[in-house]
């Protein structure tokens, strides 16, 4: 290709297209698959053997098309997965996976009737009538032609393609057990009416060709069938979770027209159209309340534990559930744009990557099964060359070629991120991939932003005083009144604590309002000339609204005067509410040896009253975005392994440049686009729980590995030096990739300390009683004097 060509080839945009593989069997067949599509010019595939998608990156020029051929040339079949909102799809794709199980089960039960009587005539001498020999045989014929038939045909497409599969190794054994029994019934003497055949664990010289192995050949297909289903079955647990993410989504939604409802499919609703949510419904897509007031529980789509209260003006979530009044909801979102599709498709998006530690054990895969078959032929010619029985260097061989399983490498890692990644999805902690995960496992440090992600980042009323003799909900009345028609946070925290303080009624009417910005706001209420603004120098104040004043900027909150025709009545404390699981949530990941450190652009003051409520030392404040990046790479180049925890756009810069970045869900499409981790569940314990859950997930990783390795270099051995019959290497072997499938589903069920036993309230009221400031749980401020 001339300079030109190689230049216009890199500036090709480049384009990622997922396939489902169908027919791959052990981690052989995923380096295959890879291998395959990798000799495309431009292509690089990553295969998860667990899910069978195929992840393929790949210049535009290359069609999906052109890429299923690939597939399909090396033995194996693919297609384009059906969008999500394709439900007609999903329902026949489901039909076809549960024809397949009937059909496995089918083929599993008929070869363990035609398998059994052989297995126990061999194994029990006692049971051995005339020309029993012959009655077994006959079972055995359709067991090793049909019930392995599925083996010898994909070693055949292997053998046509060069390679060699876990299958391969299977139909080998099969066929070599079952013709040294057919040439030792017809010509070794085995035949003979009366032949009586001795069943030992091990091979016994001196047999001759006398001895049969047509338990061998039967049993081997009958335990790799039985342990590919168990596994099969096992894995589609792993991933359970996120089939039922994708399944919380309503099918249908009543429609508002008029008085009347109409119901329609869900994939029927279009933005701005409002539909009807009744009680015990779910809610059909993202949406903001309309008219009414309830309660939703969003426990199955971002794993909060308490109901969260909506009325009129609040964001509600697809998925959730309605669990009181009925509520109308204008929607926002629909299709893949909802929160429940891209919180799906996050966790699709990280089961379709590897880790590097996969990538290790797919090469050894690789090479696995040619090494095992080169083993078997070495073994059969020692025994052979060392004058053994020819049945004894046969039963070595076999064993050899059964007990050898690629399979549990394959699958070790695989089936533990999917079952970790969805189990973290209910947990609110979206992982982007396996690196993530990896890369969790070693951090020491964790870099916490204040507003928004210790905060809550909403500004509300804190506290309120009044001049001895006024009524503080009068005050707070004439004070929610002016600013109600503010838009400054500071007015929409004292309007609000003003409505709720009567009890949602309509507040007075306000003539001549006036907002001076930096100032405060003004305007007559009831007769007055109420002024609610900065305190301003020179304003004469009272003992207890002084008091009043110095307690809010000692607390970092941010104080405004209340002044009622002229003179002073009143002082409000307003500040930023601390989540109340921060301060817990510092101290858990403490005790998981990682230091907490606070960077905020706000002032000193403020800074410094969180991190004390909260029980971080280091506190940087008054930091620019780039100031930011700076400190997170000045803590790398000391050594540490950094993690950023924010939600703001000017989070994003330090969460792309540490090592890891944790976005809170609530925040930014920036700060969660530059994320690794994003939680969806707005609690600080979710930090706490994904370091847990890695911590525990890769824990299964390196048992699962660990058991993979070591089954092999033990079974083996045994086997080459004759001290395996084939019969239970093949139990040994199906059971081996069952175990690695099984350990990894203890992940569904993993259960972080302290969740899921409390909840956001019974948190605080705990934290309450640690030995910490008694503001642990109180409000806390972003200092917004400079901009009032």
């Amino acid at each position: 290709m001339t300079t030109v060509d190689q230049r216009e080839a890199a500036d090709e945009p480049e384009a990622t297209t997922d396939l489902l593989v169908g027919g791959m069997t052990c981690a052989a067949c995923v380096g295959r698959v890879e291998k395959k599509l990798g000799r495309v010019e431009g292509v690089t595939a990553t295969v998860n053997l667990a899910t069978g998608w195929a992840r393929v990156s790949h210049p535009a020029s290359v069609t999906a098309q052109e890429l299923i051929s690939v597939v399909e040339s090396a033995g194996y079949t693919a297609e384009l997965p059906q969008p999500a909102e394709d439900q007609h799809a999903d329902a026949a794709r489901e039909q076809r996976d549960a024809d397949a199980g009937i059909g496995d089960r089918g083929r599993l039960l008929i070869t363990a009737l035609l398998s059994l009587p052989v297995l126990l005539l061999s194994m029990v001498p006692a049971l051995q009538f005339t020309n029993w020999q012959w009655l077994c045989f006959n079972l055995a014929v359709p067991v090793v032609g049909w019930s392995a038939w599925p083996f010898h045909e994909r070693a055949l497409k292997g053998l046509k393609h060069a390679t060699a599969t876990m299958d391969t190794l299977v139909s080998l054994g099969v066929l070599a057990s079952f013709a040294w029994s057919t040439y030792a019934l017809l010509f070794g003497g085995a035949g003979q009416p009366g032949m009586r055949m001795p069943f030992s664990l091990v091979p016994e010289a001196g047999g001759g060709s006398a001895h049969l192995y047509l338990e061998a050949a039967v049993s081997v297909p009958l335990f790799v069938l039985t342990g590919r289903y168990l596994e099969e079955r096992a894995k589609q647990g792993t991933g359970s979770a996120l089939r039922a993410l994708a399944e919380l989504g309503a099918k249908d939604v009543e429609l508002r027209e008029g008085e009347q409802g109409r119901r329609v499919p869900v994939s029927a609703l279009r933005v701005g159209q409002e539909f009807l949510v009744r009680p015990g419904e779910k809610v059909a897509t993202d949406g903001v309340v309309s008219d009414g007031s309830s309660a939703l529980d969003l426990s199955l789509v971002t794993g909060e534990s308490v109901p969260v209260e909506v009325g009129p003006g609040a964001d509600v979530v697809g998925g959730a559930v309605n669990a009181g009044g009925l509520l109308v909801v204008r929607a926002t979102a629909v299709g893949a744009d909802t929160q429940l599709a891209r919180i799906t498709k996050l966790v699709s998006d990280a089961q379709a990557g590897k880790a590097r530690i996969q990538r290790l054990a797919d090469a050894v895969a690789g090479v696995f099964v040619p090494a095992i078959v080169t083993v078997a032929c070495t073994v059969l010619g020692f025994w052979l060359g060392a004058g053994a029985d020819a049945s004894v260097a046969v039963t070595a061989a076999v064993a050899v070629l059964v007990v050898a399983c690629p399979c549990a490498l394959g699958l070790a890692t695989p089936t533990a991120f999917m079952a970790a990644t969805g189990r973290g999805a209910q947990l609110g902690v979206l992982l982007r991939g396996p690196e993530a995960l990896e890369r969790l496992r070693h951090i020491d440090t964790v870099v916490f932003d204040k507003t928004g992600t210790l905060t809550t980042g909403r500004m509300t009323l804190a506290a309120t005083t009044v001049t001895a003799g006024e009524d503080a909900s009068a005050i707070l009345r004439l004070a929610g009144a002016v600013e109600y028609g503010s838009e400054h946070p500071i007015g929409r925290a004292v309007a609000a604590a003003a409505r709720h303080a009567a009890d949602g009624g309509p507040l007075p009417v306000v003539a001549d309002f006036r907002a001076v910005p930096g100032v405060g706001v003004s305007g007559r209420v009831d007769g007055h000339e109420v002024v609610v603004g900065r305190p301003r120098p020179g304003t004469p104040l009272e003992g207890d609204l002084r008091q009043a004043l110095d307690d809010a900027h000692a607390s970092a909150h941010t104080a405004v005067i209340v002044e009622r025709d002229g003179r002073p009545v009143g002082v409000l404390a307003v500040g930023d509410t601390l989540r109340p699981t921060s301060y817990s949530a510092v101290r858990r990941l403490r005790k998981l040896g990682i230091e907490p450190i606070l960077v905020t652009g706000d002032g000193q003051a403020a800074a410094r009253a969180v991190a004390g409520q909260v029980g971080i030392d280091e506190v940087h404040a008054e930091v620019s975005p780039e100031g930011k990046t700076d400190i997170v790479a000045k803590l790398r180049d000391d050594g540490r392994r950094v993690a950023v925890i924010g939600d703001g756009v000017n989070d994003a810069a330090a969460l792309a440049s540490a090592d890891l970045g944790i976005a809170m869900g609530g925040g930014t499409d920036a700060a969660i686009g530059a994320a690794d981790i994003t939680l969806v569940r707005e609690d600080m314990q979710a930090v706490v729980d994904a370091v847990q859950l890695t911590r525990r997930t890769l824990g299964t990783i390196r048992a699962n590995l660990a058991w993979a390795f070591g089954y092999n270099a033990v079974t083996v051995p045994l086997a080459a030096t004759g001290w395996l019959n084939p019969m239970f290497a093949a139990v040994a072997m199906s059971a081996s990739s069952v175990l690695v499938v099984a350990n990894s589903l203890r992940l569904r069920a993993y259960s972080p300390a302290g969740h899921g036993r409390r909840s956001a309230s019974a948190s605080a009221s705990a934290d309450k009683s640690d030995p910490t400031p008694a503001a642990a749980d109180s409000d806390t401020t972003s200092s917004l004097e400079e901009i009032r």
